[in-house]
């Protein structure tokens, strides 16, 4: 069973920072490309970033330049570090294989307050 635990998100201000992690078993970590997704209050999930398992890296056009994704192997852990924080950045943001097998956390919320 695929489990996946997010951490690190909260209430930040416009142009701030966070880190985002997300803990996954070991079993899928280590062979799967994994990726974040957010889904803000209303709106569909959207992919925001996704990382191979060697270390490519894709970005959502509109968080290019902001969000680095990145993971440690040795720890089954995903990380998105966000900068420049801007109110449409607020979501509940989710870690998963990629392409996704319908397997979800529970999700981190985010928050950016103007």
């Amino acid at each position: 069973q695929v489990q996946l635990v997010e951490s690190g998100g909260g209430l930040v201000q416009l142009g701030g920072s966070l880190r985002l992690s997300c803990g996954a078993s070991g079993s899928i970590f280590s062979v799967n490309a994994m990726s974040w997704y957010r889904q803000a209050p209303g709106k569909q999930r959207q992919l925001v970033a996704l990382i191979s398992t060697g270390g490519r890296t894709t970005y959502a056009d509109s968080v290019k330049g902001r969000f680095t994704i990145s993971r440690d192997n040795a720890n089954n852990t995903l990380y998105l570090q966000i900068h420049s924080l801007k109110p449409e950045d607020t979501a509940v943001y989710y870690c998963t294989p990629f392409p996704p097998s319908g397997s979800w956390g529970q999700g981190t919320q985010v928050t950016v307050s103007s």
